[in-house]
């Protein structure tokens, strides 16, 4: 389920995107404590120093890994899920969505709003809401 999202141009890297991805959370979020911490998976493409820096200071605790060391540790252990997936299945939820699939509109406010408009209708379908 989508928590935030920020719009920039397909030429950007992704790490340049994690804070203002981190401050666009509409949701809540609980205090994260040593007991119950609050997590964020990331792909290699996010392994900097500066990215950790910016998780950190949002009080997630970040896991960043590679492609072939998830699955290696796949193979190893048998019933374990990868977590990566969330973002990939979100991405395909989102797609089916064709407004939002080609960017079409010429202003960011407006693909932004539409983006929007697309998460909530995946919360409320996801929620039950709908049927």
């Amino acid at each position: 389920m989508p928590l935030g999202l920020s719009v920039d141009g397909a030429n950007r890297h992704d790490m340049k995107l994690v804070r203002p991805t981190l401050e666009s959370i509409v949701v809540e979020r609980p205090i994260p404590t040593p007991e119950n911490p609050q997590h964020l998976c990331l792909d290699k493409g996010y392994d900097f120093q500066e990215v950790r820096d910016t998780v950190a200071e949002f009080g997630f605790t970040a896991h960043i890994r590679s492609r072939g060391e998830e699955a290696q540790e796949l193979k190893r252990e048998a019933g374990k899920r990868a977590r990566r997936w969330v973002v990939e299945r979100t991405h395909s939820w989102m797609n089916r969505f064709r407004r939002i699939l080609i960017r079409w509109e010429k202003k960011p406010e407006n693909y932004l709003a539409l983006l929007h408009f697309v998460c909530a209708l995946i919360a409320f379908r996801a929620a039950g809401l709908f049927g």
